[in-house]
């Protein structure tokens, strides 16, 4: 039988991938990643919150490894961010050692409500931006 932790991932993540990412990513303001499918080799897009810092984009993952676009980043790490409707290249890296709880408190709030409210494992994840 499965644990807790595991049937709230999976209903999440049904939720964002069939319900509120084709929603959000239709936004013109919403931020999206865009990684390349580890089997497929498609392009893949998700709606994130974050914050771009300088030439760094920051955000935490609410199910870390288990996220689809972080198995993709570990494939692949090039990446294209959507900021404010403009697309950049950029190098994802995962930093597992980071504290993410310190990290969500510097990343907007609303988003990071949501991350601490249905997250099971909390990822961060620094994008370096190339343009």
């Amino acid at each position: 039988m499965a644990d807790l932790s595991t049937i709230k991932r999976r209903i999440v993540m049904q939720f964002q991938r069939h319900v509120a990412n084709p929603l959000t990513a239709r936004l013109s303001g919403q931020t999206l990643l865009e990684t390349t499918g580890r089997v497929s080799g498609q392009p893949r897009v998700t709606p994130i919150g974050g914050r771009r810092t300088g030439t760094e984009f920051w955000l935490v993952s609410e199910f870390g490894e288990k996220s689809n676009y972080i198995r993709n980043i570990r494939a692949n790490n090039a990446v294209r961010l959507r900021l404010h409707g403009r697309w950049h290249k950029g190098t994802a890296t995962p930093l597992p050692d980071d504290d993410t709880t310190a990290r969500l408190a510097q990343l907007p709030r609303m988003n990071s409500t949501a991350v601490r409210a249905v997250g099971t494992d909390l990822l961060t994840v620094r994008i370096d931006l190339t343009d």
